[in-house]
């Protein structure tokens, strides 16, 4: 399958012209997402004294990715031990755990069951010695990398049941269902309430803001010396970003000076880089839509736990790019299944918002997710799925590509010119460029917002 990759770039028709900025902020925060919004929130505790300021393009957070995924806190044994996806999910796990039951955010643990049928029975093995393997992950600016937790204590403590076990938990499971893979610390949470306590935490800081229908048009880099005429050195002799936005759709932008610059604009992460350097090392973003439906009728009778298949593609690479359409609950009991895979092609380089057209729900994927479920759930039938709702999954690889880490990209004002991207990669004005924040970013958003504002932005150092 091929599917292109976009290259788009922010300001591509060059409608907004560089513009001397009107104010400064320590901390500018480009993305309203749960990721945004937990480095944002760290941002203002870990920094009080500073200015810490958020925007976001829609009405209000989490419009777009994360509002519309499974809501699962996941336990952290998919990926390659010593990926960013594992160390990050299995420290947000435990950052989210602490959170929703300090904050009261609705959140269950319900346990998870990956079903398989005996011809999986080696995918699941898999992710059972991958889990055994773990180690708690290091804390950014701490030594005890346990964080008070005992040392025979395992991140990911999960273990294989017999078939017979996994009906004696979900009687509605398939015989055709030899083996599973319990994982108990797997849970659910109200997404919505918990990035509702992430803004409150925000507004209620000393030195932060949230701005919303505030769209980023154009940033350019500066490096504290007169560069165009006119150029306030003066005022920001500091390294840093000259960031434009508009909001509610205005004619004029707004020009501010951000010392440092985190980019969490998930779907359009690209964009900022891509304007920054050489045509030829633009960055790729590749579009997943995943379909989600709600389920009413036979087949999960009190059903309890989250249930997931085996991918279908075993244990090859593919299974990394979707899980399977698996079920869920929300945390009012529902059923829901979800999500499948459908990678969109983007028209043109000038439709970078091409994907919002793809987020209203239909009937077309229903048939295939019937058939998905099944295999799994045979008691199940096709006229309880109803469309629920639509997602899309930045990735930075297309279809068959592998697996891809989440990436954490630092740059720096003197780093960019005329002729490329220098070497240099020390000094004031980072700009951080959070990339690839797919499954489980929900779950490792706070170990995230944790590694850029304790790992880099409070040690100043560079991730390559």
């Amino acid at each position: 399958m091929s599917v292109r990759g976009l290259k788009a770039v922010l300001n591509g028709t060059g409608k907004y012209k560089y513009k001397n900025p009107e104010s400064a902020v320590d901390f500018l925060v480009v993305g309203g997402g749960v990721v945004g919004l937990a480095v944002a929130q760290r941002l203002a505790e870990r920094f009080p004294a500073k200015s810490t300021f958020l925007v976001e393009r829609h009405t209000s957070a989490g419009q777009e990715t994360s509002a519309r995924n499974s809501e699962v806190i996941h336990g952290g044994f998919y990926y390659p031990a010593d990926s960013l996806k594992t160390r990050l999910c299995i420290r947000g796990r435990q950052l989210m755990y602490e959170r929703c039951s300090k904050h009261s955010v609705p959140h269950r643990k319900l346990g998870k069951l990956v079903v398989a049928q005996d011809n999986q029975r080696p995918y699941i093995e898999k992710l059972q010695k991958t889990a055994s393997s773990l180690q708690w992950p290091p804390v950014p600016g701490h030594l005890n990398v346990d964080e008070g937790i005992s040392e025979r204590s395992k991140p990911c403590p999960v273990h294989i049941i017999s078939g017979d076990e996994a009906r004696e938990m979900e009687p509605d499971l398939s015989k055709k269902i030899v083996a599973a893979l319990w994982s108990p610390e797997t849970g659910i949470v109200d997404s919505h309430a918990f990035m509702e306590s992430l803004e409150k935490d925000i507004l209620e800081s000393e030195g932060g803001n949230l701005a919303f229908s505030t769209e980023v048009v154009r940033v350019d880099q500066y490096t504290g010396s007169t560069q165009r005429q006119g150029d306030p050195s003066a005022e920001f002799p500091s390294p840093g970003w000259v960031v434009q936005t508009v909001t509610d759709h205005a004619d004029e932008s707004d020009s501010i000076f951000a010392k440092t610059l985190v980019n969490a604009s998930g779907l359009s992460a690209n964009l900022i880089l891509n304007s920054l350097i050489p045509e030829g090392h633009h960055i790729s973003m590749f579009f997943a839509r995943g379909s989600y439906a709600s389920y009413h009728g036979p087949g999960t009778s009190n059903v309890s736990h989250l249930v997931y298949p085996c991918p279908s593609t075993g244990g090859s690479h593919s299974a990394f790019q979707s899980l399977g359409t698996h079920l869920t609950l929300d945390m009012n009991g529902s059923v829901r299944f979800g999500p499948d895979l459908d990678w969109l092609d983007p028209p043109s380089e000038d439709g970078i918002d091409f994907w919002q057209q793809h987020l209203i729900p239909d009937e077309s994927r229903l048939g295939l997710m019937y058939e998905a479920v099944t295999e799994y759930l045979p008691g199940v039938v096709r006229e309880g799925f109803q469309p629920d709702y639509c997602g899309i999954r930045p990735k930075l690889v297309g279809p068959n590509g592998g697996f891809q880490d989440f990436v954490f990209r630092v740059n720096y004002p003197h780093e960019f010119s005329q002729q490329g991207i220098a070497q240099s990669s020390e000094g004031e004005g980072q700009m951080i460029s959070l990339m690839g924040i797919e499954s489980p970013g929900l779950t490792a958003s706070l170990a995230i917002a944790e590694m850029v504002v304790d790992g880099i932005v409070g040690k100043n150092a560079k991730i390559r």
